[in-house]
């Protein structure tokens, strides 16, 4: 969950420098090396979805980014990692919902 959200920091901040395109998309993986094409995408997403963001210029650019590396092939290292990252976070979230005692 942290990584997602340093992506969209990334993303959004590079999308307020005047950042496009290839050089968005570059600006993300320098802050966040670790972030793959999906994990961009769904950041994407992310801001897309946020209700604060509201400057039409820059979620232009985080869509065109979006869709543009939407069909980007992903590694095998890359979904290994996602789900490696998915499975936490299920555990975590997991251990933080307590059910009531039968």
């Amino acid at each position: 969950m942290k990584e997602k959200k340093r992506v969209y920091e990334a993303l959004v901040d590079g999308a307020m420098e005047g950042l496009v395109g290839d050089a968005l998309y570059d600006f993300v993986r320098e802050r966040c090396p670790k972030a793959s094409s999906k994990k961009i995408v769904r950041a994407s997403l992310l801001a897309l979805a946020d209700p604060h963001l509201k400057d039409r210029n820059i979620l232009d650019v985080i869509y065109t980014l979006a869709i543009k590396h939407r069909l980007d092939e992903t590694t095998v290292e890359d979904e290994h990692g996602e789900e490696g990252e998915e499975q936490e976070e299920a555990s975590h979230l997991a251990a933080e919902v307590r059910l009531p005692p039968s």
